[in-house]
């Protein structure tokens, strides 16, 4: 195994997934949730069988912003340890400067893949990541229980929150007291920036930072969607929602104890899965909308391999990335993982369509995923979600109301802003 350094050893210990014996050739850091690692590792033993090559996983945390944060360390530390970091999609711009640029490496392959994917990847002109599959959340639904209170699928937030009320109500007097009407990813972290900035753009209340770097944030539309989503805690949702990462969510619905859920795409597989006591009883569909003639809005997620500058291997790192990424390994991906492909191929895949039948109807919503303002803060992204998240969570807590919450998250971006992004 790779020497990880002193300021690392902490984590490691209690991180590193060691499941190759002997020397190591190569390392890659894969924060993963669901079965994410457990089909990694398949590819990898038939990489390390067909190259020879030694791969090792280095396991991260579940939250996206622990995982981000480590990354910047290793990197600032020049650390050789590290071939390949899966990047979240908001990390390009981020850290750049630490990756290899891909994009004479995979010339001959780059146009068969999604083409915002690989927009996203680009900054200045440089491949920092190739795109190893993407994320657009979705609502989960109790199809069992709309089906028996005679209630449709809901159109907008105020429906859920009438119909999660209603089954939620029932299903309690009828005997299940630990049902619940919605989960979501209401944590402080990057996963609320995800959720809050649907309901916000749902509403017509815009971005948290507009694609020209202007701040309009503190608007009355934006505040109508984070008061709405204050109304469900501890009525629908569990105070302890306010805690909650995917997983958590994910548990909660799974276990047959939530009517709804916003999750992404890699809950459906396990959602189904033989030992799920929702099998055959859920179905998904696009996230509400908040006002008439707005528009569904969907976080576009995903996830892409980065070979590190400071790899001692960096050939062997290209190597793999593009094995990872290769037909074959896609379309198991999406069957195993209801991970959503980067080739526009496997959208056409008779085979997923026929084992996750929402993968080919998501493409759309991938295709018009609503991306962070990564673009537009460049480096200062992670301050700005992070004061974002903030707000939302002081909100939810009953910390302050959404307007004033929104008010002095205005004044804390402009202050960051300064001149400019």
């Amino acid at each position: 195994m790779k020497h990880i350094g002193k300021f690392t050893a902490a984590l490691a210990a209690a991180t590193m997934l060691s499941l190759s014996a002997g020397a190591t050739d190569l390392a890659i850091v894969h924060g993963a949730i669901g079965k994410d690692n457990e089909v990694l590792r398949k590819e990898l033993d038939r990489f390390e069988e067909q190259t020879g090559h030694k791969v090792e996983i280095v396991s991260m945390p579940e939250s996206t912003t622990d995982q981000f944060s480590q990354y910047k360390l290793w990197l600032a530390a020049k650390s050789t340890d590290i071939d390949v970091y899966r990047i979240d999609v908001i990390g390009a711009a981020q850290i750049a400067d630490h990756f290899v640029d891909l994009k004479e490496a995979y010339a001959d392959i780059i146009d068969d893949y999604v083409p915002a994917a690989v927009e996203s990847q680009m900054v200045d002109g440089k491949l920092v990541a190739l795109p190893m599959f993407l994320g657009a959340p979705a609502l989960y639904y109790r199809k069992d229980l709309l089906d028996k209170y005679g209630e449709e699928v809901p159109a907008t937030w105020q429906e859920m929150t009438a119909t999660a009320q209603k089954i939620m109500d029932a299903e309690r007097e009828a005997g299940n007291g630990d049902m619940w009407g919605f989960v979501f990813q209401g944590a402080a972290y990057e996963g609320l920036t995800c959720n809050a900035q649907e309901w916000i753009a749902s509403f017509g209340g815009g971005r948290i930072v507009e694609a020209d770097g202007s701040i309009g944030i503190n608007n009355d539309k934006a505040a109508e969607a984070l008061d709405l989503a204050k109304s469900w805690i501890g009525t629908i949702a569990p105070e302890g929602v306010l805690n909650y990462k995917e997983e958590d969510a994910r548990g909660v619905f799974q276990s047959g104890n939530a009517v709804f859920m916003r999750n992404w795409n890699y809950a459906y597989a396990l959602a189904a899965g033989d030992d799920s006591p929702v099998k055959g009883k859920f179905a998904v569909t696009t996230l509400p909308v908040g006002a008439e003639g707005e528009k569904s809005a969907a976080t576009l997620g995903g996830w892409h391999l980065g070979v590190s500058k400071y790899s001692e291997h960096p050939e062997e790192a290209i190597e793999l990335v593009r094995f990872l990424n290769n037909y074959d390994n896609q379309k198991e991906r999406a069957i195993e993982t209801s991970r959503p492909p980067t080739l526009n191929a496997v959208y056409a895949d008779a085979d997923v369509a026929a084992e996750q039948e929402f993968i080919p109807l998501w493409k759309p919503v991938v295709d018009n995923a609503l991306p962070r303002p990564s673009a537009a803060t460049k480096r200062k992204y992670n301050e700005v979600s992070s004061e974002f998240w903030t707000a939302v969570h002081n909100t939810l807590s009953g910390d302050g109301s959404a307007k004033q919450n929104l008010a002095k998250l205005e004044a804390k971006l402009k202050r960051l802003k300064g001149n400019s992004w």
